[in-house]
C-alpha cells in the first residue's frame, strides 16, 4: 500500500465514524479533506473557537456571540460583500475537545442555505516528517428551488475549500513562528 492509499483509507474511516448525516432527498451532501502543515493542537487552537470564525474563514468580517461557548450557544456572523448574504445565525451543536469535533447548525440568516448542519473534525497525522493535520468537513443542506443538486453542492463546496485554503495557511504561518520539530522515528 503507497502513501496516498494509506491517507484515503484513513479519510474513508474518519469519514464514516465522525460525518454521518441523515439526507433528504432534497438535499445534497459532501466531505472535503484538507491537509494542513501544522501540529493538530494549533489547527485545533483555530476551529473550536466558535466564537471567533473570522481568524481563519476568509468571508467572516464580524461575529457576536449570543450566550456562552457552550453546546447551544448561538453566533450572529456578518458576511463579506460578494456573496450572495450579509448575515448567518449559527447554532454550536457539538464541541469535543478530545476527539476534535466541532458540529454547527445554521438556524436563520439571509441567505438560501437551508437546514445547512456541518462537522468538522480535527486528525493528527504525520507530514514529510513533521506532526500535520487532517482536517475533514462534511455538510448537509436543501437544495433550493431554482437549483440542481449539484449547483447546491459545487457551491457550498467553494465555500468550504476556501475556509480550509485559510485554515491552511493561518495555521502554517502559526506553526513556523512556532518552530514545531520534527518527529523521530526510531
Amino acid at each position: 500500500m503507497n502513501g496516498d492509499d494509506a491517507h484515503s483509507m484513513m479519510e474513508s474511516q474518519y469519514i464514516q465514524r465522525h460525518h454521518r448525516h441523515n439526507i433528504r432527498d432534497d438535499q445534497c451532501t459532501s466531505a472535503l479533506v484538507k491537509h494542513i502543515k501544522a501540529p493538530v493542537h494549533l489547527v485545533w487552537s483555530l476551529v473550536r473557537r466558535f466564537d471567533q470564525p473570522q481568524k481563519y474563514k476568509p468571508f467572516v468580517s464580524r461575529c457576536i456571540m449570543k450566550g456562552d461557548l457552550g453546546i447551544g450557544s448561538v453566533r450572529e456572523v456578518n458576511v463579506k460583500s460578494g456573496l450572495p448574504a450579509t448575515t448567518s445565525t449559527e447554532r454550536l451543536v457539538l464541541l469535543d475537545d478530545e476527539e476534535h469535533i466541532l458540529g454547527i447548525k445554521i438556524v436563520g440568516g439571509d441567505h438560501r442555505l437551508r437546514n445547512y448542519s456541518s462537522i468538522m473534525t480535527v486528525h493528527p497525522e504525520v507530514i514529510e516528517g513533521r506532526p500535520g493535520t487532517m482536517v475533514i468537513e462534511s455538510f448537509v443542506v436543501d437544495v433550493p428551488e431554482g437549483n440542481t443538486t449539484d449547483e447546491t453542492c459545487y457551491f457550498v463546496e467553494a465555500l468550504i475549500r476556501c475556509n480550509l485554503k485559510s485554515l491552511a495557511d493561518v495555521s502554517e504561518r502559526m506553526a513556523v513562528m512556532d518552530q514545531t520539530q520534527p518527529i523521530n522515528r526510531y
